[in-house]
């Protein structure tokens, strides 16, 4: 008797993926090695803390104790930051742990340098700049170019000129 074979499967599948399915199991297999077991703490970071939080510090290490007591979170900011970081560990603890769904992470940790050395200990987080007045205030301008007028050579006037609308406009803003 011979039996009826099925056509054989094809092992892969038809029209395009996306990158991220693609790329999953990389990007996990990294996270893995740095204890990070849900990747979404790295790829999602300023949505779980906040974005003043994220531009201070990024997520370096994630260390799991004996028996699984909770684990160690390892942040990465700035020396000047450490300080302000160090009073809201407890919040980003809790913002955290709701991420995973249950508390994973017992202690934050604050660090000012890569643990594994000055090659990744390169900090770059994304600052927000001070938004400056496009237009100088009028009577700033009338006050500065006042001050000059004396002054006979053009471009030494205009660049003391430019000074002083600096300077006045910066004590209006204080």
């Amino acid at each position: 008797m011979t039996q009826i074979r099925s056509p054989a499967k094809r092992s892969f599948g038809k029209g395009f993926q996306m990158t991220s399915a693609l790329l999953s199991k990389q990007i996990r297999s990294v996270g893995e090695k740095r204890g990070f077991a849900v990747t979404r703490l790295l790829t999602h970071w300023p949505d779980i803390v906040g974005q003043d939080v994220a531009g201070l510090c990024r997520p370096v290490n994630v260390v799991y104790g004996r028996g699984n007591f909770g684990a160690t979170l390892t942040l990465l900011t700035t020396g000047a930051q450490a300080p302000m970081l160090e009073m809201q560990k407890e919040k980003i603890r809790e913002k955290v742990n709701a991420c995973y769904g249950y508390a994973a992470i017992a202690r934050v940790r604050i660090t000012q340098t890569a643990p594994t050395g000055f090659a990744e200990g390169q900090a770059s987080f994304d600052h927000r700049p001070k938004p400056r007045p496009t237009t100088p205030d009028p009577a700033i301008t009338a006050k500065a170019h006042q001050a000059v007028a004396p002054i006979t050579d053009d471009s030494l006037r205009a660049a003391l000129e430019s000074l002083g609308r600096n300077v006045l406009a910066r004590k209006t803003r204080i």
